[in-house]
């Protein structure tokens, strides 16, 4: 690259996504090559001793248009504008894992152009970084993630090819929108209910991050400056209001899979580029309207999950599939600021008392 050297994106990279890599060792080797302008091709490996039952949904291994590499041009990083999505940490269905053995391979590919915009042209400097969630051999609630940082692959693309496939993506999204849309029932009454609940719990955390307990937020955000108190009080003053009303607001919200994007395992999910949320089938059937449990999840903290993703609000990401209490104590400071499952997260233990 002409203004970026190698060393500088790569660590511009690893500061951009999840995982401290510092920390923790991985058995995970994840090696990308382009295979036709934009798309990828990523091996992974299990280059450790025992099997890995990994989460698919939210991940490298999600057949969706969720956040799967980081794209650097000469001007800087290229934004993500795809699928955020909110994932079961419990009670998961054995379809929403893949086991890969000790010292397995196995493959993936998507195209970067459908959620990246490439129409410049050029050269673009591309690499994976993130997490993939496990559960135990014999259970199906994630217990941990490990990390996993790829080589960094030059794509020189062709702006126009890269143009066209973002269009497509795009109008098949638009068009979706339209289909279905309406909560109506017992769908829309727990709708109605976790919106209501969000700006509860959102009005209490915003309170909490002003003048609570220094180590609250210190757990969650890394950090108690007054500069750390007043973003996170200022993003969940943003979800209050948002979900201050079910007949306004910046985005709108869906109870049948627009998109589709409700795999197994997905509680819900949102476009920030179409300001839509969705709630799934297991939103309803799996989520109470509210936890007293710490750390748990409900319907509530899954809205107010997703309203943080809204780029009006704060533009939240998945962190490459970091969900849970776990993974989110891995992330540096400057992670947790914008990631979705840590507001959530201390908006749980507010209420509940962690």
């Amino acid at each position: 690259m002409k203004f970026l050297s190698v060393l500088a994106i790569f660590g511009s990279m690893a500061a951009a996504v999840s995982i401290d890599l510092n920390q923790r060792a991985t058995p995970l080797s994840v090696n990308i090559e382009v295979v036709d302008n934009s798309n990828v091709k990523a091996t992974i490996t299990n280059t450790g001793k025992t099997a890995l039952k990994v989460l698919k949904p939210g991940s490298i291994l999600d057949s969706t248009a969720v956040e799967k590499s980081v794209v650097f041009s000469d001007a800087g990083k290229i934004a993500f504008d795809g699928i955020r999505l909110r994932v079961a940490t419990s009670n998961l269905a054995e379809e929403a894992f893949q086991v890969i053995q000790a010292g397995e391979t196995i493959s993936t590919s998507w195209d970067v152009a459908e959620v990246h915009d490439l129409s410049a042209g050029g050269a673009f400097d591309i690499s994976a970084v993130g997490a993939l969630s496990y559960a135990e051999a014999d259970s199906n609630s994630i217990t941990g993630s490990v990390p996993y940082t790829s080589n960094i692959v030059t794509a020189s693309v062709d702006g126009a090819a890269a143009a066209k496939i973002r269009r497509a993506f795009r109008e098949s999204i638009e068009k979706r929108t339209i289909v279905q849309s309406d909560c109506t029932g017992t769908r829309l009454t727990a709708t109605r209910n976790a919106i209501s609940n969000c700006r509860a719990l959102a009005a209490a955390a915003s309170s909490a991050a002003v003048s609570g307990s220094a180590a609250k937020m210190t757990e969650y955000f890394k950090s108690s400056s007054s500069s750390t108190r007043s973003t996170v009080a200022a993003v969940f003053g943003r979800v209050a209001t948002e979900c201050g009303s079910t007949t306004s607001g910046v985005s709108r919200q869906y109870c049948t899979d627009v998109y589709p994007a409700c795999s197994s395992g997905v509680l819900a999910y949102t476009l920030p580029s179409q300001s839509y949320m969705v709630n799934c089938p297991l939103y309803f059937s799996n989520l109470p309207a509210l936890t007293s449990t710490c750390h748990a999840q409900d319907q509530a903290t899954t809205t107010l999950h997703e309203v943080t993703h809204l780029s009006q609000i704060k533009g939240t990401t998945d962190q490459s599939g970091c969900y849970g209490y776990s993974c989110v104590q891995s992330l540096t400071a400057a992670q947790n600021l914008n990631h979705a499952d840590t507001y959530s997260l201390f908006a749980n233990a507010i209420k509940v008392g962690c």
